[in-house]
């Protein structure tokens, strides 16, 4: 389990991070119109999987608002913002943002992406959503980067996710 903080104060996620170099794990989570992506769903793209307990905090929609700007420019290159929230929440935050260049994804219904990367808070006031960190994956689905961010309220590493494209 890796030890990070809210406010300061030591919580807990149910694992690590997978390792650089292995491949990413497939999962299944729900997209805005409520079908199911899978890994298989971006064969051959890179990946910044940039994840987050709640779209509705300000640190959690900076990220967003970053990574959407940073995509733009990214050649076979998408960026999957992924939480807990309802796929109607990542809808609404996105579409009045007006974002367009990132994909939204939900773990709503079950956790397993969560759980299954070692990102599920296991304790404290924000227990069962995700801790905030990225992964970023190559077009063959390996892992090249990944960042547990220490303080969830801190933003990601940007510079280095994007580097490791």
């Amino acid at each position: 389990m890796a030890s990070i903080t809210l406010g300061g104060n030591p919580i807990h996620t149910s694992g690590e991070l997978p390792t650089v170099g292995s491949q990413l794990a497939d999962f299944k989570l729900v997209q805005n119109d409520l079908s199911i992506a899978s890994l298989s769903d971006f064969a051959g793209k890179k990946l910044v999987l940039n994840i987050f307990p709640s779209i509705d905090t300000g640190t959690c929609a900076t990220s967003v608002r970053k990574f959407n700007e940073s995509a733009s420019n990214l050649e076979n290159t998408t960026v999957l913002c992924i939480s807990r929230d309802l796929p109607f929440a990542q809808k609404r935050f996105c579409g009045a943002e007006g974002l367009a260049n990132v994909v939204n994804l939900s773990d709503f219904q079950e956790g397993t992406f969560g759980k299954t990367n070692g990102l599920e808070i296991t304790d404290g006031p924000l227990a069962g959503l995700h801790s905030r960190a990225i992964i970023v994956v190559d077009a063959n689905g390996k892992i090249t980067h990944t960042e547990q961010v220490a303080e969830i309220a801190n933003e990601p590493n940007y510079e280095a996710a994007l580097a490791a494209l």
